[in-house]
């Protein structure tokens, strides 16, 4: 039978909190290969991203068509994904080989604020991949940027967000709350069946880089895994908030440090 697989389609971030790095260190976390094919290059750091160099879409393509030609892929994690050539790429790349079990995390700003996606990218991400989607896991920012809407301030307006956003062809739609206020952090996972809630406590700590692909990957390793998405979005809140919980024993930079992704092993 062989290791479940999963590969992550996003940037690299050369401080290892987030992007590709964060993905494989969670796949492995979770009992998963992991295989990449790298969209960008970042120079960042705790402190920010310092500057961007996009792979060009042609090789991206050929990336895809390496890991896929040889590997049997079970999920697939697409992250950061700047330009609209590129996710052109992807999403034809994705159709070619039959993937399966998508999870597509819409990343658009980093944690330190800055934009990761360029202006026309956004309508090609929603156009292109969302449809392919097994689901989509966008944050409070995000959901309101993909939707031009004012962020949502509780649960109602993230579940009606979240409801327009699925109406744009995804199977289902995770609001991520953790960007909110109160003592929990509540997502909500929004399909055609219903509308599920994941609660969890609000951890504070500043070292929270990473944790949206962090996330993503989890589900992508449980789906990998032959999860259903309610399970797999649920074990993967559940590790993200271990991971948060022990960020700080890290001590890594001197920014937004990462999440603890091998909480469980050191």
């Amino acid at each position: 039978m062989g290791a479940a697989i999963a590969v992550t389609i996003a940037g690299s971030d050369s401080g290892g909190g987030a992007g590709i790095q964060a993905d494989l260190k969670t796949f492995s976390a979770n009992g998963v290969y992991g295989a990449s094919v790298i969209t960008a290059l970042t120079a960042q750091n705790t402190r920010g991203v310092q500057a961007i160099h996009d792979v060009p879409a042609a090789f991206v393509a050929a990336e895809i068509d390496s890991v896929f030609s040889d590997l049997r892929v079970d999920s697939v994690k697409i992250g950061m994904l700047s330009q609209s050539s590129v996710i052109e790429a992807v999403a034809a790349g994705l159709v070619r080989h039959g993937a399966r079990a998508i999870v597509v995390d819409p990343v658009m700003v980093a944690t330190s604020g800055d934009r990761l996606l360029s202006e026309g990218a956004a309508d090609s991400l929603k156009r292109l991949l969302f449809p392919l989607a097994a689901v989509i896991t966008p944050n409070l920012h995000e959901a309101a940027a993909l939707l031009d809407a004012e962020m949502a301030r509780d649960e109602a307006d993230m579940r009606d967000q979240g409801l327009k956003l699925l109406d744009m062809g995804p199977r289902a739609v995770l609001m991520k709350g953790g960007h909110g206020s109160g003592a929990e952090a509540v997502d909500l996972l929004i399909s055609h069946d219903g509308v599920h809630r994941l609660a969890a406590p609000r951890t504070p700590t500043r070292n929270t880089h990473g944790t949206g692909c962090t996330l993503s990957a989890a589900i992508a390793a449980g789906l990998a895994k032959g999860q259903t998405l309610a399970t797999a979005v649920s074990a993967a809140k559940t590790y993200v908030s271990a991971a948060i919980a022990a960020a700080d024993r890290l001590g890594v930079g001197s920014g937004h440090g990462p999440t603890h992704h091998f909480h469980a092993y050191w």
